[in-house]
Parts: C-alpha cells; structure tokens; sequence
C-alpha cells in the first residue's frame, strides 16, 4: 500500500511540475521552457542569466501567483469533492452541485457587506467563506438524510434547494452592497483566478493544510463507512463523529478556495471521480491523489482559459462548467454504481 501510494504521488508530482512549468511559459508572450525553469532555479541557485527582464517580470509577476492561486484552489476543490463522495457515498456529491460553494460565495459577499473586503479585513473572507460554506453543508445533509442514508435524488434536490437561497441572497446584498464593490463582485462570481496578494493565499494554503490532515486522518474510519454505518460501527468506527469531521473539513477548505477564486463548478466531480476510477475506492490513495489531481486540473483548465481566445480570457469557472456539465449529465443518467456499494 505505502510503495503504491509512494508511486501515485511521485507521478502526479511530476504531473504537477509539468503543468506548472507550462502554464508560466504559454500566453500572449510565449516563454521557453527552459528560461521558465532558469527563471524560478535563479531564486535558489547561481544560475547564468540568459533571459529578459521582462520575461522575468511576466513569469514571476504576472503568471506565477496565478498559477500558484490555481494549484491551491483545485488542490482544495478536489479534496472536498473526495471528501463529500466519501462520506455520502455518492458519486455526484461535489461542493457546487451541493450549493455549498454558493454558501461560501454568500459568506464572502456578506464579509465584504460588512467592511471586511478591504485592508486587513480580506483575510479574514476564507473564514467567512468557511462558515458559509458550512451552513450550507448542514442544511443540505439535513435535508436530504433519510434514516442516515443519502439517496442521489434527495442529495441533487437538497443542493439546488440550497444553492438556489444562497443565490438569491447574493442578489439581495448585492443590491444593497456600494456601487464601486459591486463590479468586483460580479467578477469574483463568475469564476476567476486572481491573487490580490500573498498573505490571502496564505491564509488559503493555511486552510487547506489543516482540511487535508483532518480529511487524511479519517481516510481508514472512511473505508469502513463504505460497508454501511452499522458494518463500520461494529468494525470500530464511530459513523456521526467522522460524519462531523468531513463536513467540517470540506467546508473549511471549500470556503478557503471560493474566497480567492470564486464559483469554480465541477472540479470536485469530476477529479476525484477520475481517481476513483483509476485508483479504486481506497480513501487512502484517492484522498492525496485527488490532492495532486485538482491542482494539475485547474492549472491545465486556467491555462486553456486564458490562451484558447487570447487576448480576451474566458473566466475559468465557464471552462470547468463546460467540461463537468456533460461528466455530471452521464453520471446522473447511468445512476453511476461501479465504486460505490
């Protein structure tokens, strides 16, 4: 298991990288590998300089925060969606689909309502994003458990109960919010990576650290749960405590992640999806691959975003609806039941 493990990370790590060194060397100005890789080793080594400042300026000015943005919000996407998918057993529990996200966008929205968006204020908005996001979780498990299980159609009708409240609530105090915020609020819906400035991500990698070892550690009681909550609680498990714990976690790193990047839909669907199909139902594989998975995904995606029609960028929230709307459509049709019991 740990040599299995040791040899999905070193791939995906290297997966990873890849995408990275791409996503800072393709654009309106394209860089070369090679300098891209000089530039970033200059910062650590004593490298002969055989690069322009300006591209210096354009790899680690303009496109490295965004990249690290992209790798740290679908790093925590990616581990929410295996987190909810786990815990419901349910293929199509993603934090969007849930109206979770929509949760932590009504968080966010309301931090900045209440004068939060400016100054120091803006980092504490991963926290308000967390609560919201939260909110919405409980509701929407509230909502949809029947007897402790639940079944995908009161899970699906849940979500869009959920994620349609806390949509209409955007729009209510984005009516009362000030003109001048109300531009940066429409932006931030629609879905984009923007680092404003590093010790936000900070707060964020600081979120999505703390998600990822609670997840992690749950990651044995998990697989217990797949057999059913009685099966698990005679095997040791303890089924609410560990209900309580990834409901949390995923909250906190889903609301993290809406608040630099906004509503970013279906990478918690289809990525960890994808592991699952690839790597089976171990949560102890599934949950750090997911991890690597995310962040290569939404590097890939944003790159595609901001090239495919360059030099206009297409938010990366339409491309990842447009890619996961079609994954979510085949998975509802076929009742999806090959990982899940």
């Amino acid at each position: 298991m740990r040599r299995r493990l040791l040899g999905v990370m070193a791939v995906l790590t290297a997966g990873l990288a890849a995408a990275v060194v791409l996503a800072l060397s393709v654009g309106t100005v394209g860089i070369g590998w090679v300098q891209t890789m000089a530039i970033l080793g200059a910062n650590v080594l004593p490298l002969p300089v055989f690069w322009t400042e300006a591209e210096e300026t354009i790899v680690l000015t303009l496109r490295l925060p965004r990249v690290l943005l992209a790798v740290v919000v679908g790093s925590a996407l990616s581990l929410a969606g295996a987190g909810f998918q786990a815990i419901s057993r349910n293929p199509l529990a993603d934090p969007a689909v849930l109206g979770v996200s929509s949760g932590a966008a009504f968080g966010v929205v309301m931090g900045v309502f209440t004068g939060f968006g400016a100054g120091a204020g803006v980092l504490l908005l991963p926290l308000f994003g967390a609560a919201g996001a939260l909110v919405a979780a409980v509701t929407v498990y509230g909502i949809a458990s029947i007897e402790g299980r639940l079944p995908i159609q009161t899970l699906l009708l849940a979500g869009v109960v959920v994620s349609l409240f806390f949509s209409s609530a955007i729009m209510v105090a984005s009516a009362l919010i000030r003109a001048e915020e109300l531009r940066g609020i429409v932006f931030y819906l629609i879905g984009q990576l923007r680092l404003t400035d590093y010790p936000t991500l900070g707060v964020v990698v600081g979120c999505l650290l703390v998600g990822t070892g609670l997840i992690y550690l749950q990651a044995l009681p998990l697989n217990l749960l797949a057999a059913g909550e009685e099966a698990a609680a005679q095997l040791g498990a303890e089924p609410e405590r560990v209900k309580r714990i990834i409901f949390v976690a995923c909250s906190l790193v889903t609301g993290a992640a809406v608040s630099v990047s906004g509503s970013v839909a279906f990478v918690g669907l289809m990525v960890p999806h994808a592991v699952r199909l690839c790597l089976g139902p171990d949560n102890r594989l599934v949950i750090p691959a997911s991890l690597l998975a995310g962040a290569m995904f939404l590097v890939l995606t944003d790159t595609l975003a901001r090239t495919v029609a360059a030099p206009v960028e297409i938010p990366v929230g339409a491309v990842t609806s447009f890619l996961g709307a079609p994954v979510f459509a085949y998975l509802l049709r076929t009742r999806y039941r090959g990982v899940y019991p």
